[in-house]
């Protein structure tokens, strides 16, 4: 039997999701629309009565005439609807009530949702509840999904929903009926703007908004740094080489008449003693390098991420880089995917598909794999070379911004093709609830711990059975004074490269056992990160991007990670601070990106 499907609709930035996460729970299933890359998620509800309800999460929606296949995607998730749950901003009533009208028109059942309550009443806007509901002829129930108030209430209302009594209007008649309704239901008291709506207009303010963004992400670095090596030093790493490393070692005795399975499981002894960063065990490298030296540091770089997507900071950066973005070929809303390729360069690569033409998809997702590591990585970079000071970890960064510039504007002018003006959704300041937060951080490091793991503990396991078969020291022998005269890297960094084919923290990760100076982790972090992605974003390169758009991806990756890490060695060996060499990386990239823009077209300006 067919369960009734409940689809929420509403604006962009209307809380949605999180009215969907208050419905359904944290775990929900996402699934592209047939025949469309389009994303969208379900989950299920039981309602009071027992009856179990499907709830799709629509894409956000302006009115119903689609300019975009997400659109189209939440027109079609609209026609299976069988009870409508329109999602309004009560703080925005008149500019939601026009997409409202459309929906009462569609002849089918539905429930009106006020959210936002709290933040309406904090800015004196006060709606009638009741006499809303007369003009509509729908329930109407008023909630702050955040905190989750309102959301029992939403659920007991969908066995009242209606169809509404009022046919199409078109778009004059529209705006004519919503000033009627506003008036009748709506009531606006004089207030003072709060410290937020200030912040707000400031962060949109160039002369204001880049000293923001720039404190923004010192404040970030600072808190994933901070709280990284923390849990690391205090908590995890003693528990690992106290007591686990007693386990290991016991072990690795019941098994020394099983030498091939110890090697595998527990690694080489270092002087009768087990050093979990080198023995390349499942159970020891593997563990310390999951738990021990990755773990940390994506906890707190995932409970920074999961705040500046709710407050509401993200969209702000778009419009601030805007003008930069174009210049690769993207606008500024592509911020939005590229920002989720720092949590994890799939989820980028997903969220791309927003983004309005295939070649701007191309543009951006070449750039999550050649200049964004990803949370895993990044932590492990901000481990390895930060605790050598904020300048080598600078000019990682430095470096990788150079790189973005450089082949966005080589993508730019070879990518035939057009980018189109940015209209992006500006939500105001709020503060997240902690409610919400946990939910988010346990979903990603669940994700992390769930689909991550297996990868680095393959990637350990593949780099044993090479090693056993002598294919290590052969790769090594061939490919290692390459690597030394071009990167100034030792031999064994080729390790750390054929690892990074599987997981890219765990390849930056094997850095450590090289002892390496902080000249040199700086170049090997750098060139890992422009490399060739993990396996699981290759793997979402090609479903998104087919073979060849993968390959020719494949090709600016090898050229980028090549220049990149020689002209960085060169600069390392020259000048004297890492300050420096960030100065001229960046005025290099500055340079070879200002003779392509004067030597060819810019369509996408």
């Amino acid at each position: 039997m067919r369960r009734p499907v409940v689809v929420l609709m509403g604006l962009p930035n209307v809380g949605k999701s999180a009215i969907f996460g208050g419905l359904t729970g944290t775990w929900v299933t996402a699934s592209n629309y047939p025949g469309t890359t389009v994303e969208y998620y379900r989950g299920y509800l039981r309602l009071p009565d027992g009856e179990t309800v499907e709830i799709h999460d629509a894409p956000g929606i302006y009115d119903l005439e689609p300019a975009s296949p997400a659109e189209e995607v939440a027109l079609r998730l609209l026609e299976e609807a069988d009870v409508i749950v329109n999602v309004v901003d009560a703080t925005q009533l008149e500019r939601n009530l026009p997409l409202t009208l459309q929906l009462l028109a569609t002849g089918k059942p539905m429930v009106l949702v006020l959210n936002f309550w709290d933040e309406a009443k904090h800015k004196g806007i006060h709606v009638d509840v009741w006499s809303l509901e007369r003009e509509l002829g729908v329930p109407v129930v008023p909630t702050v999904a955040v905190s989750g108030w309102g959301i029992k209430s939403l659920a007991s209302a969908l066995h009242r929903a209606r169809r509404g009594e009022r046919g199409w209007l078109e778009r004059q008649e529209r705006w004519v009926r919503v000033g009627e309704i506003v008036g009748r239901v709506q009531r606006v008291v004089h207030r003072h703007h709060t410290l937020l709506e200030r912040l707000q207009d400031a962060s949109l303010r160039p002369i204001t908004a880049v000293p923001m963004a720039a404190l923004m992400l010192y404040l970030a670095y600072r808190v994933v740094t901070g709280v990284g090596e923390g849990l690391s030093e205090a908590v995890i790493t003693p528990a690992l080489e106290g007591p686990y490393t007693s386990f290991l070692l016991h072990l690795h005795r019941l098994l020394a008449h099983h030498p091939i399975l110890a090697q595998v499981l527990i690694g080489e002894l270092q002087g009768g003693r087990i050093a979990l960063e080198e023995s390349l065990g499942l159970l020891s490298t593997g563990v310390y390098v999951a738990i021990g030296v990755v773990l940390p540091y994506l906890v707190a770089f995932y409970a920074v991420l999961g705040f500046l997507e709710d407050f509401g900071y993200l969209p702000r950066v778009a419009v601030l880089v805007d003008r930069f973005l174009h210049r690769l070929g993207l606008h500024g809303y592509a911020i939005i995917p590229l920002i989720l390729a720092s949590g994890c360069n799939v989820a980028g690569v997903l969220a791309a598909r927003t983004l309005e033409s295939r070649r701007q998809r191309f543009i951006a997702c070449t750039l999550m794999a050649v200049a964004i590591p990803c949370a895993s990585q990044l932590a492990m970079i901000t481990g390895l070379v930060g605790r050598y000071g904020g300048a080598y970890l600078g000019l990682v960064l430095a470096s990788l911004a150079s790189v973005a510039l450089v082949v966005g504007t080589v993508l730019d002018r070879l990518v035939p093709g057009h980018t189109p003006s940015m209209l992006v959704e500006i939500p105001p300041y709020r503060w997240p609830h902690w409610k919400g937060q946990l939910k988010k951080l346990r979903m990603r490091v669940s994700y992390f711990l769930r689909d991550a793991l297996p990868y680095i503990f393959l990637g350990i396991l593949l780099v044993n059975v090479m090693y056993a078969l002598g294919f290590i020291h052969w790769v090594a022998d061939v490919c290692g004074p390459v690597l030394e005269r071009l990167l100034g890297l030792p031999p064994g960094a080729v390790i750390a490269m054929l690892v990074g084919f599987v997981r890219k923290d765990v390849a930056v990760a094997m850095l450590e056992p090289l002892r390496l100076s902080a000249e040199q982790y700086v170049v090997g972090a750098t060139v890992l990160a422009v490399y060739f992605p993990c396996a699981a974003t290759v793997a979402m390169l090609l479903r998104e991007l087919g073979f060849l758009a993968t390959l020719a991806a494949a090709v600016v990756m090898f050229v980028a990670a090549s220049a990149s890490g020689s002209l960085l060695n060169l600069l390392l060996r020259i000048l004297p601070h890492p300050w420096l060499a960030a100065v001229a990386m960046l005025a290099v990239a500055t340079f070879i990106s200002s003779s392509l823009k004067r030597g060819g077209r810019n369509e996408g300006a």
